[in-house]
């Protein structure tokens, strides 16, 4: 009995069929996305040996996620999400086949494949936040952290099996091999979102354009507790993402092998999913905003002992704990914006987190790139590290609302009596 409250909660899978299909569809097709992410980054590190470029890869990302992502948001709260979904995912599988055709065919200039990379993006920009809608819709509240951790668990698997897959296939079929396995992927995402019921957006659709965005940005504005939840999301991912490092990291402890470059993405993912399966031991708790600050303050620290460290083994058990630290501050964050925000500014308050949680990551691996080229890995990842500390605890201190919510625990079983 003990150990069942420290495992996993896998009781969203049971009870909701339309939940289960999301789930192995997102993490299916997620698995083809984490080998793309390795491909376009080894494709052009190989074309430019400059952490600059590599960098660029997360700008080509973030941009359309910002610029589109708050609109798309709008339109998301005024329409069924369900069809929207449809249509972003389909952008999504049509841009990944022409990164194959470009990849079996002959590669393009680093430009070219960044202009992929940013048309693939602005899909993103509409079908990550109408998938954030989903989860609220298909399982009750008190199951809703449950929810978030297993999308975790498909989210870390992905990234542990997928990076890795990619350093193999990459030394045997190349670039376009990587790309086509992730075109494939898709046909799992579209057996998940066809599997969902209708989603309107409520009895209140938002106002169209940019009426909608401010009326959003409105709300984010007079929630102190969603406001420090993306600020602090925002001091982790800005501050301190490593990933455009990675090459860099890679050439120095492991002499370029592109199949120890997966490794480290391997070892983020490695802690994410040991959290998610031992993830009874806090999603049960009431406190998700300490829960969210003590994992963002562990990630920055984690990452700044991997930039001092000279030891490649000691170094990917620190990106270990960094992905474990980054899957407590995850749950606890989703968990605190689904509860506060209101049905029908899901999509807008999704689309923002969805800029934290993915634009956020790019612009920071855009600026771990420039600090690196302007000094060195190391100075990027502590500099980073140590950045981060001080904001997340600058963002604990000055929101006292997030340190103190809390939510009602799930209703405990009553024996059978058998």
């Amino acid at each position: 009995m003990a150990l069942g409250r420290v495992l996993i909660d896998v009781a969203p899978l049971r009870s909701s069929p339309a939940f289960r299909r999301l789930w192995i569809g997102q993490a299916l097709s997620g698995f083809g996305s984490q080998m793309t992410l390795v491909a376009v980054m080894f494709q052009v590190w190989q074309a430019t040996g400059s952490t600059a470029w590599t960098g660029a890869v997360g700008l080509a990302q973030a941009v359309p996620l910002v610029v589109l992502g708050l609109f798309a948001g709008t339109v998301i709260d005024r329409v069924d999400r369900r069809r929207f979904y449809l249509f972003t995912t389909g952008g999504q599988a049509v841009t990944s086949l022409l990164l194959a055709v470009q990849g079996l065919a002959g590669n393009l200039p680093p430009a070219g494949v960044l202009v992929l990379v940013t048309a693939q993006s602005c899909f993103v920009a509409g079908g990550g936040p109408a998938a954030r809608t989903f989860i609220p819709r298909l399982l009750p509240e008190h199951q809703l952290a449950a929810g978030l951790a297993l999308r975790g668990v498909s989210f870390h698997g992905a990234l542990l099996l997928g990076p890795a897959a990619a350093g193999l296939v990459l030394g045997r079929l190349g670039v376009g091999g990587c790309y086509l396995i992730d075109a494939l992927t898709f046909g799992a995402a579209f057996y998940g979102a066809f599997g969902l019921p209708p989603m309107s957006p409520g009895d209140e659709p938002a106002r169209p354009g940019l009426r909608g965005v401010l009326d959003g940005l409105a709300f984010l504005g007079r929630t102190p507790v969603i406001r420090g939840a993306l600020l602090t999301a925002l001091a982790v991912t800005v501050l301190s993402m490593p990933v455009s490092l990675f090459p860099l990291v890679n050439a120095e402890r492991f002499g370029g092998d592109p199949r120890s470059l997966g490794l480290f993405l391997t070892a983020i993912a490695v802690g994410g999913v040991a959290a998610s399966v031992f993830s009874g031991t806090f999603t049960r708790l009431s406190r998700p905003g300490l829960l969210m600050l003590g994992g963002s303050a562990t990630w920055g620290l984690a990452l700044a002992l991997f930039g001092l460290t000279s030891n490649p083994w000691a170094g990917l058990a620190l990106l270990a704990v960094s992905g474990a630290a980054d899957t407590v501050s995850v749950v606890g964050r989703s968990t605190i914006v689904q509860t506060h925000t209101p049905g029908e500014l899901l999509g807008r308050v999704g689309a923002a987190e969805q800029i934290v949680g993915q634009a956020g990551p790019d612009l920071g691996n855009m600026r771990g790139g420039l600090v690196a080229d302007a000094t060195s890995g190391t100075v990027a990842l502590v500099t980073g590290g140590l950045l981060c500390v001080g904001a997340v605890a600058l963002v604990g201190a000055t929101t006292p609302g997030l340190r103190h919510f809390s939510v009602a625990p799930a209703p405990r079983a009553e024996p059978s009596g058998n």
